[in-house]
């Protein structure tokens, strides 16, 4: 797929919304709560226009028996697609508009992911040096899988700071 980076649009809020109040009514019950995470989560940074949703449920195997109903409204039904006990829905094929990951409530997998953001929308700083990295990378890579494997450092010592400073609070 195409590398598509977008300036921060302030709308990615008003479509986090919408397509949670869409997902509260497939899903009923089965959402806790739902996350707005990844770059389109924090002000001023450069994202592809791909807005992460996490979903948060009781029970994780629960949410398979939605599979049929997720692809016939137009998702990809991608699995865990390389993290143990999410299931994670593409919407918008070559043109994608959201990735939801689905998690249930205690894995571990989604503090990760939540520290991270509020680290960047704390840090601006931090968000400078992630979105030249991002603006240099797409130079340099047409296609998103090598444009997310050459980040893959950056992100994991990123990470690794935010949870210091989480850990530290």
């Amino acid at each position: 797929m195409k590398i598509r980076l977008s300036e921060y649009d302030e709308n990615w809020v008003q479509m986090f919304n919408d397509e949670a109040l869409f997902l509260r009514g497939l899903f009923g019950e089965e959402i806790i709560k739902f996350e707005h995470f990844g770059s389109t989560s924090v002000p001023g940074m450069k994202a592809k226009p791909v807005i992460d949703m996490m979903c948060l449920v009781n029970d994780i195997n629960k949410i398979d028996t939605f599979n049929e109903k997720m692809h016939s409204h137009g998702y990809d039904v991608a699995g865990e697609w390389g993290i143990q006990g999410r299931r994670l829905f593409r919407k918008g094929g070559e043109n994608r508009t959201h990735h939801i990951h689905v998690y249930q409530k205690d894995n571990p997998h989604i503090q990760r992911h939540l520290v991270m953001r509020d680290y960047l929308r704390t840090h601006p700083e931090e968000v400078e040096r992630y979105t030249y990295l991002k603006e240099e990378l797409a130079k340099q890579y047409d296609d998103t899988a090598f444009y997310s494997k050459a980040k893959k450092p950056f992100v994991k010592e990123l990470e690794h700071r935010a949870l210091n400073w989480y850990e530290s609070q």
